[in-house]
């Protein structure tokens, strides 16, 4: 599913416009940003966390060159699911992907 997917979607079960269900997604997205690269991680209660995960200084290697090359310590953005929503798909996980196979299979044709 894409983007326009979601937006189409909502839009179909709420009756508000496209425009708007975009604006306000847009906007979703932007925040998480945001709130990321200041350090501040987004809770969504019963959806998930974006957070930061921290990765350690590592050498690694430029294989064109040959020559070993200090990674430094950074961090990357990650979403946490919460555990309600890991239920969820766990439990659906089965009808999930017998239906996403079948529709491979149509794509395929």
């Amino acid at each position: 599913m894409r983007k326009a997917d979601v937006v189409s979607s909502i839009s179909e079960k709420t009756g508000i416009p496209k425009v708007d269900i975009l604006v306000a997604l847009e906007a979703f997205f932007k925040e998480v940003k945001t709130s990321l690269v200041e350090g501040e991680p987004v809770y969504v209660r019963g959806f998930g966390s974006f957070i930061l995960k921290k990765r350690a200084a590592k050498v690694g290697r430029n294989i064109k060159k040959n020559i070993a090359v200090e990674i430094p310590e950074h961090f990357i953005p990650a979403f946490k699911p919460a555990k309600e929503f890991v239920q969820a798909v766990k439990d659906s996980t089965h009808e999930l992907s017998e239906h996403k196979v079948e529709e491979d299979l149509v794509e395929q044709q």
